[in-house]
């Protein structure tokens, strides 16, 4: 036993000789520098492991600075939206305004076409809607207003004045079903009456069947009812039917009635003729034939 302890001991120190041996040879073999070795197997071991670990953060980073791109762009969004929306509502409270003062410029150039003493006056109201409705201008009788003076739009002939209170007046338009006006047709120079049939229509009342009437023709005031000059624009047929021994002439008013904020009253009982203007009103395409 005691012998086979010993061999047992000395088969130890054997084996770690030679192991000793191995390192020491391994270590002359690998150089004047053994730890260069290593760290070159170490770099060739983690050598992908950095690569990816690289390419992970650079990702990591482009993520990262994608996130805060979006995060501005949104922010830089908002703010235009929120511009935009500004813009709109000035538009939106400006919109009116302009519109106004480019009618305003129109109807000045259509009052300085008019030898006539005219009054501006400002549709305050619209009620065409409901029965007997109408306009409501914001001068009366205190300016010198009376029932039966003619309104006139730079675009047509709106009405006439129905009643006048001190300081506003109700304006009976030409498409109500009691308003009347006298007429005449632009090409065959036939005059007839016209009568309101409902919003921005009316029909021509009294024209032969006798007379060539046709679609698109320009209708005028004829001035026989003493409200209306002669040769103000009314509107335009827009069609023409046959019926017993006249015909039944539909025209479609030129003036937007549904649309106006300003208007000229013209004098009481005008004389029937008027010269004509030597140009027709600025951006009205419109004046007297």
């Amino acid at each position: 036993m005691a012998t086979r302890a010993r061999w047992r001991s000395a088969g130890w120190q054997a084996w770690l000789l030679a192991l000793l041996w191995l390192g020491h040879g391994l270590w002359v073999m690998s150089g004047r520098w053994p730890g260069l070795g290593l760290v070159k197997a170490l770099n060739f071991i983690s050598g992908p492991v950095l690569k990816i670990s690289a390419k992970w953060e650079a990702r990591r980073v482009a993520r990262s600075q994608t996130t805060n791109n979006l995060s501005i762009a949104e922010k830089e969004i908002a703010q235009l939206k929120a511009r935009i929306g500004l813009f709109e509502l000035q538009e939106a409270r400006e919109g009116p305004r302009r519109s106004e003062a480019e009618e305003a410029i129109r109807l000045l150039g259509l009052k300085q076409q008019l030898p006539l003493e005219t009054k501006a006056a400002r549709v305050i109201a619209n009620t065409r809607t409901a029965p007997f409705g109408g306009l409501v201008i914001d001068q009366g009788s205190e300016l010198g207003l009376q029932p039966d003076q003619g309104v006139i739009a730079p675009e047509g002939v709106v009405g006439r004045i129905w009643s006048a209170g001190p300081r506003q007046a109700s304006v009976l338009p030409l498409d109500a079903y009691n308003a009347s006006t006298g007429v005449m047709l632009a090409r065959s120079r036939a005059t007839g009456v016209l009568q309101g049939t409902g919003p921005g229509k009316a029909e021509i009342r009294y024209i032969s069947s006798q007379e060539g009437v046709q679609v698109g023709e320009a209708v005028y005031t004829s001035g026989l009812d003493r409200i209306f000059p002669r040769g103000l624009l009314i509107g335009f047929v827009s069609q023409v039917r046959p019926r017993d021994a006249e015909l039944k002439v539909e025209v479609s008013l030129s003036a937007p009635l549904d649309r106006l904020y300003l208007v000229l009253v013209l004098p009481s009982k005008p004389p029937i003729e008027v010269s004509s203007p030597a140009a027709p009103p600025a951006g009205s395409g419109k004046g007297l034939p």
